[in-house]
């Protein structure tokens, strides 16, 4: 089985790259910048240009292909493009790959994504949803919560740099998960046919409400937050003026995402039978709290070095 991947530079993408090349499968992904992407093509993987906002040069991508995983999205900075990138583009590669025959598609979502039509990005991920499931296409969709790796900018780097850390007043557990997990998933998908023509909710394990995750990045950080609070309906009334978020963001995600975060979701009821199906044992996930102390071990680390490097240095000019 031959892949194609669109948004492998991404967070998510890279990690599906780099498993989906452990595990064997030839890899392609489409790349608007080859210099950028030239980190994957050292990895093993085959380069082809391929723009979502260029429809002509999608077609060309698919040749040979087996199965495409979307793991794309626009980013923050690319407002103006949202519509042209997540809607056009997206239709674009549908039709491409159902005229290639593919076998296999699969697409990455967001919870709650159809209660939330208010929200441009939440609107076009489900109209492309909806698409995909009337294509024909065999299809898999995910939809995620947030990942690890975007807590990082959001909460541990202000504390470390003594920025303030915005939160709303909410206490809705979010069930984060690594990057790396989620690759394992999609993968797996690939391998058990149950899994066609049907949409997972993945989350992790254990729902964290923010107050936790700060608690936990000043035991580790060893400094205390600088913490601001916000209402619930504060938000609400500047929330139209964020009409997408970037997983990860301080606080757009928050302010784009605030009658989400109030929102009942099911992922606790059905989580450990999901996992089941994929074959992928519970305990074997990354853990929230696992992944920051390996962050801070790593950080405090690199700081040593840079610290012995000066001495070094200093020394060298004392000679």
């Amino acid at each position: 089985m031959s892949l194609l991947i669109i948004g492998g530079t991404g967070t998510l993408g890279r990690q599906i790259v780099l498993q989906a090349l452990t595990k064997g499968y030839p890899v392609r992904c489409m790349v608007r910048n080859f210099r950028k992407a030239n980190f994957l093509k050292e990895w093993g993987v085959e380069l082809v240009y391929g723009d979502l906002s260029r429809p002509e040069t999608i077609p060309p991508c698919f040749k040979g292909i087996t199965a495409v995983i979307d793991a794309s999205t626009s980013r923050a900075n690319e407002l103006d493009s949202l519509k042209k990138v997540d809607w056009d583009g997206k239709l674009s590669l549908i039709e491409s790959a159902k005229a290639a025959k593919i076998k296999k598609f699969i697409f990455f979502s967001t919870q709650n994504v159809e209660q939330f039509e208010n929200i441009p990005l939440m609107k076009l991920k489900y109209g492309v949803e909806t698409k995909l499931k009337k294509s024909g296409i065999p299809y898999t969709i995910f939809r995620l919560t947030g990942f690890y790796q975007g807590l990082i900018e959001q909460y541990a780097i202000p504390i470390l740099e003594n920025f303030p850390i915005w939160v709303t007043n909410e206490n809705t557990n979010i069930a984060y998960m690594d990057t790396q997990d989620i690759a394992r998933f999609c993968l797996r998908s690939l391998q058990i046919p149950q899994t066609t023509n049907q949409t997972f909710f993945l989350s992790g394990l254990r729902g964290w409400v923010s107050s936790e995750i700060i608690n936990l990045c000043e035991q580790l950080a060893g400094q205390k937050a600088k913490v601001q609070r916000v209402p619930l309906f504060a938000l609400k009334l500047v929330s139209g003026f964020f009409g997408f978020f970037e997983w990860g963001q301080n606080i757009s995600d928050r302010l784009a995402f605030v009658e989400i975060l109030n929102t009942e979701n099911n992922f606790s009821k059905s989580t450990f039978e999901l996992y089941k199906m994929f074959k992928i044992d519970p305990s074997e996930i990354i853990q929230l709290d696992d992944y920051f102390l390996e962050y801070f071990i790593r950080l405090l680390k690199r700081l040593r070095d840079i610290n012995f490097e000066d001495v070094q240095k200093q020394k060298n000019l004392i000679i």
